[in-house]
């Protein structure tokens, strides 16, 4: 998971940035309005709005935005329709993309998407183009503090987590989809803090990338994450060190 490991490093930094330039909140009430709207808006009996309302408080977003955000989707307060879209393709190298998208205007994000991949050496592929060389896992990552490794080892692994990884400060640990929750919740019961939990696209091999090479697929992969109707990138780049100071 080494290629993993590095581009966590990479989105964490970046959803830092994020934060600080108020986009993260953008980002988490699509996700909130899109799984009130298909689920309902009590979280108690939605687990994706559960999740999403708690990555939401995670990221110190005010309860009157969340509150906002449900009452929206559920038709209490006017607001906009989201769509859930995926689009796959490469970068420069034969770097392998995937891009989630939730957007109230599906032609304009697919021509805004088809134009930053070859504004920036890409091309934008056909549905399943790319997806076959990812798995879809879920990553729960919470600060190294108060628990050794050890510790948050066993409760991971005994409730059904694959791996454990300690980078910079932080534990992230994966999961497959159906064993997601059940950690999750092993991890709340244990009164960790989780910072955020999410089913991302995992690279099954990761392609090394570095120079120039690299420097054309982060600038794409950037222009991508900076559009606002973009809620996740990943990436089966391996990148250089130098790029995630």
């Amino acid at each position: 998971m080494s290629g993993h490991s590095k581009w966590s490093t990479i989105k964490r930094k970046k959803g830092a940035a994020d934060a600080k330039r108020g986009k993260i909140f953008t980002k988490l009430i699509k996700e909130i309005a899109i799984a009130a709207r298909e689920g309902g808006g009590d979280p108690a009996g939605n687990p994706r709005l559960r999740l999403a309302v708690d990555n939401a408080k995670a990221a110190n977003m005010p309860a009157d935005n969340i509150e906002r955000a449900i009452k929206k989707a559920t038709g209490e307060l006017e607001g906009v329709t989201y769509l859930e879209l995926t689009y796959e393709g490469y970068a420069s190298g034969g770097i392998a993309i995937i891009i989630e998208v939730a957007t109230d205007n599906k032609n304009r994000t697919v021509a805004d998407v088809r134009h930053i991949f070859s504004k920036h050496g890409g091309s934008m592929g056909e549905t399943g183009s790319v997806a076959w060389m990812f798995d879809r896992k879920g990553i729960i990552s919470l600060q190294s503090i108060d628990r050794t490794e050890d510790e948050i080892m066993d409760i991971a692994l005994e409730a059904g987590a694959e791996d454990l990884q300690t980078e910079e400060g932080y534990f992230e640990i994966q999961t497959d989809l159906e064993s997601f929750e059940t950690v999750r919740n092993a991890l709340v019961a244990a009164d960790l803090k989780i910072e955020n939990a999410s089913l991302q696209w995992i690279a099954k091999n990761t392609v090394s990338v570095n120079g120039d090479e690299a420097e054309k697929v982060m600038k794409l992969i950037e222009a991508m994450e900076d559009n606002d109707d973009v809620q996740n990138v990943y990436s089966n780049a391996d990148f250089d060190k130098e790029l995630i100071q």
